[in-house]
């Protein structure tokens, strides 16, 4: 492809390059240093001069060095005269923070939005935001991708005649429900209370589960308190099997552990947006990589194509 350039940040340099190896493009390097002030500089070490540039940063942890890393490689693009500045972001952690649900609250996930705008970013392509408000965040286009063919080409290995999905809230309901039509599943949801970060309570599962074979299926598992939570409750309800899957597998905390070591639950699906920690490790875990569907996307807009049609047909084996 010409007049491309992909430069990643120190998030996740290894989907950054399946990405490039998809695209038939290199990647391009960049160098981050730090001052003696602790503040960082970052340098794109290829030309950008009126080329497409894709900067590839998932916000993880540590989130504000990577954000910050992020502004700055908008900053250096921008400086560079490049014609186009796209922010390939697979995981956008500040869409949790997107509402006043309290006094005084700052709302970050439109905050950051307006700094990455600001550094330089002329488009965001994300994938699976916490919300779908978050999409309006941004006064630049996003193209919002999600990975449920990705996972629903998984799930399809298994017998899916008596399979429900289940979402832990309603919030993720709509979700899940796009989910079941792709796997020919029926779908039921959690409802749930949320006292802080790591602490809900899930009252009841609405939709038929006793006897069935259970997908539990959640944009994100940070520290798995909602699913260890839905999992008490579905026991008491009697299926027949429980899979978990998510997009985003943070697994902060153990969680991955905790998760891996409950006895009924037979797999835990997630993609690579972003990076799983090194220190954690179960055998019923499965990583699905979204870098084709990224690498397509990129082209696509590379090429002023639609992005929206990639969901229109089944994913490439």
């Amino acid at each position: 492809m010409r007049d491309i350039a992909v430069f990643s940040g120190s998030a996740h340099p290894e989907l950054a390059a399946e990405v490039c190896t998809h695209l038939g493009v290199p990647l391009s390097p960049i160098r981050a240093s730090r001052f003696a002030n602790d503040c960082l500089e970052v340098q794109l070490l290829a030309n950008c001069r009126e080329r497409d540039v894709f900067l590839v940063q998932p916000l993880v942890r540590p989130v504000q060095e990577h954000l910050v890393e992020l502004l700055l490689m908008c900053d250096a693009a921008r400086g560079a005269s490049a014609s186009r500045i796209t922010v390939v972001m697979p995981h956008y952690s500040y869409a949790r923070s997107d509402k006043k649900d309290a006094p005084r609250i700052s709302m970050g996930g439109r905050l950051v939005a307006d700094l990455l705008v600001a550094a330089g970013a002329s488009r965001v392509l994300a994938m699976t935001l916490h919300a779908p408000q978050v999409h309006g965040f941004f006064s630049v286009p996003v193209d919002h991708l999600h990975a449920l063919r990705e996972l629903a080409s998984h799930f399809r290995q298994y017998d899916l005649s008596r399979t429900t999905v289940v979402s832990p809230d309603l919030g993720n309901a709509k979700e899940a429900a796009a989910f079941a039509r792709l796997i020919g599943a029926q779908v039921a949801a959690g409802a749930k209370q949320r006292f802080a970060d790591d602490r809900v309570r899930i009252s009841s599962v609405i939709g038929e589960v006793a006897g069935r074979d259970v997908i539990v299926l959640d944009d994100e598992i940070a520290k798995g308190s909602t699913v260890l939570e839905l999992l008490d409750r579905l026991r008491e309800l009697g299926p027949r099997s429980i899979r978990v899957a998510c997009t985003h597998g943070l697994f902060a905390a153990g969680a991955l552990k905790r998760l891996g070591e409950q006895p009924d639950v037979l797999e835990i699906v997630c993609t690579n947006t972003v990076p799983v920690p090194a220190e954690e490790h179960t055998d019923k875990l499965r990583v699905l990589s979204i870098a084709p569907a990224l690498a397509e996307a990129v082209r696509r807009i590379h090429n002023g194509e639609s992005v929206s049609a990639l969901f229109d047909a089944p994913p490439t084996e």
